[in-house]
């Protein structure tokens, strides 16, 4: 096959067959296909789209470009959890031991962050000790006696989606439906669970940004789940305004503490709590999603749930003191208060400017191979719907480079915006998709 043929013919809007996409994902993967030339097709497909067919093709051949896990040594029904990716997600902290203290098994790979904050990898490492790579024996064997672990992704899962995102992610190519939907789904089947459950953002700090578009991409994910064995199920949420209070990668972890231990943000702590639900669901543990629902508000209660999350430290070399001694957490030694221009309620915490301000900290990656500091980030004291006075804290900017905080504490004024009417927050879920 001729590579620009390829490319000419996606460029011109024609449908590529699978034997054509498979030429070009893996000469790309295998190094026979400059990254010129792969851009171009990225490009190509960025602005034509791809159909049903070849986003199902390029979903099977990013998984089948590496390893496969095998998770049937775990007993149970394996579900797994998936977020598009927002500000201040902190989500799978809470909700993997919410689901494994009602008798989920969760094993979970993630990635690190590229972009606002880290992922959850790094937040984990923001534990003093916890190591995010272990044995695939200890993984499973973890599992089995905890109910969860969770590790960083190889690079023998869907090495040729790794390859590709690093791509897309600087040739402007990652808002495509077809391309996010790959991205994620070939990660997904190739992790090994029985079910999979994606919480699909939309708003101004998400790719999505509208409940349309995101309802698009989470109605292809479930499909391609569904098609491929897997109970798949999506939930569109709300990211508008960042998600909790904290964002920066020891800041969630404090916060998704908080959240265990009964506490916390209330929209944080009742998403969780639906995400969970559904989790607990899928792993056929509840009759229903109701049922699901109030079995993860139990575990809340009575302290299973963050039992389930001191074994997950304590199992993967982590120090359990945290969960009663924050400051043994990452701190950071410069903190600078962002106030209100003016009294009124607030009309918009802008997601994506916040997020954008968190990475100035140096909460986050602008590149792959970035260094991230885990104490700095955000930490918000308002949300939106709330009356402040002026020159009342809204927000503490945190890090341990002055011009970096500062930087930040700019970015993170031109997010807020201030009426003299109030304005409700967007509904924290639109819409449960499942086949």
């Amino acid at each position: 096959m001729n590579t620009v043929d390829l490319i000419t013919k996606k460029r011109d809007g024609g449908t590529l067959t699978e034997a054509e996409i498979r030429h070009l994902v893996m000469g790309y993967t295998e190094e026979r296909i400059p990254d010129y030339q792969m851009a171009a097709f990225l490009m190509a497909v960025f602005f034509q789209g791809m159909n049903r067919e070849e986003t199902v093709a390029l979903t099977q051949i990013m998984k089948n470009s590496g390893d496969v896990v095998d998770l049937s040594a775990i007993h149970g029904i394996k579900v797994d959890k998936h977020s598009t990716g927002g500000v201040g997600d902190k989500t799978t902290l809470i909700v993997g031991p919410m689901a494994a203290a009602c008798g989920v098994p969760v094993a979970k790979m993630s990635g690190r962050g590229l972009g606002f904050t880290g992922g959850t990898v790094d937040k984990l490492e923001s534990i003093p000790g916890f190591q995010i790579a272990i044995s695939e024996e200890d993984f499973i064997r973890q599992v089995n006696e905890t109910g969860i672990s969770v590790i960083g992704q190889t690079g023998h899962i869907a090495p040729a989606d790794k390859k590709l995102y690093a791509l897309r992610d600087v040739t402007g190519t990652v808002e495509n439906l077809s391309l996010i939907t790959s991205s994620v789904m070939s990660k997904k089947l190739a992790a090994g669970s029985d079910a999979i459950l994606l919480d699909v953002k939309c708003g101004s700090g998400a790719f999505m940004k509208t409940p349309e578009a995101a309802e698009q991409l989470a109605e292809l994910m479930v499909e391609i789940g569904t098609a491929a064995g897997k109970n798949t199920m999506a939930v569109i949420t709300d990211m508008n305004q960042p998600l909790g209070c904290a964002v920066g990668n020891a800041l969630e972890v404090q916060e998704a503490i908080d959240v265990l231990k009964g506490g916390g943000p209330e929209d944080l702590r009742a998403l969780c709590i639906q995400l969970a639900g559904r989790m607990i669901y899928l792993g056929r543990q509840a009759e229903s999603i109701a049922d699901g629902i109030e079995m993860a508000e139990q575990t809340l209660r009575d302290g299973s749930a963050l039992r389930c999350l001191r074994a997950l430290i304590a199992g993967q070399g982590g120090e359990t003191a945290i969960l009663e001694d924050y400051s043994l957490l990452p701190q950071s030694s410069i903190h600078l208060k962002a106030e209100a221009a003016e009294s009124g309620y607030l009309t918009e915490l802008d997601a994506m400017r916040i997020g954008l301000a968190s990475q100035h900290t140096g909460a986050g990656r602008e590149r792959k191979d970035d260094a991230i500091d885990l104490s700095a980030g955000i930490v918000l004291h308002h949300k939106v719907g709330d009356f402040v006075e002026k020159g009342e804290k809204i927000a503490e900017i945190c890090g341990n480079d002055v011009k970096k905080v500062e930087k930040a504490l700019e970015e993170f004024q031109s997010a807020v915006k201030i009426g003299k009417e109030m304005t409700q927050p967007a509904m924290l879920i639109y819409k449960t998709i499942r086949r």
